[in-house]
């Protein structure tokens, strides 16, 4: 798509709509993080920026891409991986809480729990105020959210009332700022007060200051090309490491007595409540990870 195309298609957002209903109903290397820009909070937790989600990049279609990936620790270390359920492909962690479920045992459901699969969105922002580091004020960057904010996304684009007018957060010339707002609640952040202001152009309307800054964008497909995830021999060699297990008959024996494993959450996630059966679709979806992720996944590497 060319920048004349994207400004002819500003206002008209049915495409992006229809993804965020099918959505409804990747690998990255260590080098890639100073792409990332994540919000600081002070001493109590609380923080405040303004951002504004960004087209499509060039040559893509969507402003954002989804990517479902584990965390937790095992008997053998750490498990931090991007899961193969990204990409429609089976994953020997969804098999393996699958198996902890079905058995029937209470402790291993809430084993299955710990580990479920943790659910991040991608997309290409501008900083519009950042009062901890004033120096990223005006730069793009790709930001990680999990789907509190993703629902504050979807609720512009589709607003529950009459009276409300719907709003492509993700449009040049008729998106809005996004109010990020970062509270402690019982030990969790919360985005709830997070919000989209009143809408505006970015940088005026200047088509020219506009393209210059979609053509700085960061490609969001390659978070979810096949080719970039680890292959699923790969994952389950890592699975059973973590797992201190070395064959199928040994993740089976360990779904059977959970009492002698000593599995810790990698990520902290809100209270979910048992769910009636054990579906891979099952989603941790607290947004309060984005500074433990390159953390833990540094002592998954370190083992």
């Amino acid at each position: 798509m060319s920048f004349a195309s994207l400004k002819k298609s500003s206002g008209n957002f049915k495409q992006l709509a229809e993804a965020l209903e099918k959505q409804s109903s990747p690998k990255t290397s260590n080098n890639t993080e100073d792409r990332f820009w994540k919000p600081e909070v002070d001493k109590a937790g609380n923080g405040y920026a303004v951002i504004r989600f960004l087209p499509a990049p060039e040559g893509e279609d969507l402003p954002w891409v989804r990517v479902f990936d584990h965390g937790f620790q095992g008997p053998g270390g750490w498990y931090i991986e991007n899961s193969l359920t990204t990409v429609g492909k089976q994953d020997p962690v969804s098999e393996y809480n699958s198996k902890l479920w079905n058995s029937g045992v209470e402790a291993n459901k809430e084993i299955a729990r710990k580990q479920k699969r943790r659910l991040k969105y991608i997309a290409n922002i501008v900083v519009v105020s950042d009062p901890k580091r004033p120096e990223n004020e005006g730069q793009v960057f790709l930001y990680q959210f999990g789907k509190k904010i993703f629902d504050k996304i979807t609720e512009a684009m589709n607003p529950a009332f009459e009276d409300e007018t719907p709003l492509n957060p993700f449009d040049f010339w008729e998106g809005a700022n996004f109010k990020l707002k970062i509270r402690q609640v019982e030990g969790y952040r919360n985005y709830d007060k997070s919000e989209f202001d009143s809408q505006t152009a970015l940088l005026s309307g200047d088509d020219d200051a506009l393209e210059g800054l979609w053509k700085t964008q960061h490609s969001l497909e390659e978070f979810v090309k096949p080719e970039n995830f680890k292959s699923y021999d790969e994952l389950k060699a890592r699975l059973d490491k973590v797992l201190g297990v070395s064959t199928a008959a040994g993740m089976n024996a360990a779904a059977e007595e959970p009492a002698q494993q000593s599995f810790q959450p990698a990520f902290k996630s809100e209270p979910q409540k048992a769910t009636a059966t054990a579906t891979a679709a099952d989603v941790a979806t607290s947004d309060d990870d984005d500074d433990t992720l390159s953390y833990f996944a540094q002592l998954a590497e370190d083992d």
